[in-house]
């Protein structure tokens, strides 16, 4: 629940003042009073630094970190306090994170004159978390083709002018957030169901924190420049080492299973929660916008969490559930 594991990640090393013979050469004509200020800044360069000497940027975190952290230590709060209190309450905290998490694609869409129609998608949301709950995987299918067929007939009432596009961004969306989310109150139905949903939080969770201290400490090589260029190998490593770490820790400790299983769903989880946050990055970048919403302090909107989250519900139901049930 930290923000943004790559921020300040990029190599950060600003181009040395080029050689003066070839800058003669490629200087454009009429840039004389330009390079003329260029060769003065260099002969009052800070003392201790060699003038043309590459200085490396300084590496920071790109959102207020105590604020991000309060923000996330409350959600984990919540989330807790649901999960062994009274299992329904999880399925009722996950449906409103579902709708406020449908509402910020929905309104992201828009920017771009995309129409997703939000209440056939909110309506089936919530039943496929309920279906999932209660029933199972089969209702859960049968709940996501509803919804989609009710997106489909709810838009076409608007006309065919864009019909082809909301569409397809409306089935997006619906397998998206809930479908996905529907995975972990898949988990939460099994008898140790609460503990199986700690793991996968902090699986994800010890992802995020390994990537964001190792990014911010040694960061220099960009993952995806293009996507996410504060996003580091670096970081990355870091994301494999806690999350193989926690996976082996608490899948012992909490549901009695093999240490082996907790690592492999520690590294399962570090790779569908990088290409979450990435994918999440690459729609932002095509909506042109920052976040997804401003509803939580210092992390944007609550698909800002949920991109790394839901990509990972499905896989670790799979894990926990074969490993748990060898």
């Amino acid at each position: 629940m930290l923000p943004d594991e790559g921020a300040g990640h990029a190599t950060g090393v600003a181009d040395g003042a080029p050689d003066e013979a070839v800058a003669r050469v490629a200087r454009p004509r009429g840039s004389r009073r330009h390079g003329a200020t260029h060769e003065r800044s260099e002969m009052h360069e800070p003392a201790g630094e060699q003038p043309g000497r590459p200085r490396r940027r300084k590496r920071s975190a790109g959102r207020n970190v105590p604020q991000s952290i309060a923000v996330g230590l409350g959600l984990v709060a919540v989330v807790l306090l649901s999960l062994y209190v009274v299992k329904a309450a999880f399925v009722g905290l996950a449906s409103v994170a579902v709708l406020i998490a449908l509402w910020e694609l929905a309104h992201a869409f828009r920017s771009r004159q995309v129409d997703v129609p939000v209440v056939p998608l909110g309506v089936g949301g919530v039943a496929m978390l309920v279906a999932a709950y209660a029933e199972g995987t089969g209702p859960l299918l049968g709940c996501f083709l509803a919804t989609c067929a009710a997106a489909l007939v709810w838009r076409a009432r608007s006309g065919p002018a864009g019909f082809v596009r909301d569409v397809t961004a409306a089935v997006f969306t619906a397998a998206y957030v809930p479908l996905l989310a529907s995975f972990a109150v898949l988990m939460l139905s099994a008898h140790d169901g609460a503990d199986r949903v700690v793991a996968f939080v902090l699986a994800v969770v010890a992802s995020d924190v390994g990537g964001f201290v190792a990014g911010v400490l040694w960061g220099r090589h960009p993952m995806s420049p293009t996507i996410s260029p504060r996003k580091s190998w670096e970081g990355f490593a870091g994301s494999l080492v806690v999350g193989a770490a926690t996976g082996a820790a608490s899948v012992p400790l909490l549901l009695d299973g093999p240490a082996w299983g907790g690592v492999l769903l520690g590294v399962l989880a570090v790779l569908t929660a990088t290409a979450g946050d990435l994918t999440e990055s690459l729609l932002k970048r095509d909506l042109e916008i920052k976040d997804m919403g401003s509803l939580l302090p210092g992390h944007g909107g609550l698909m800002d969490r949920l991109d790394s989250l839901l990509p990972t519900a499905p896989v670790a139901y799979l894990v926990l559930d074969h490993v748990l049930n060898r």
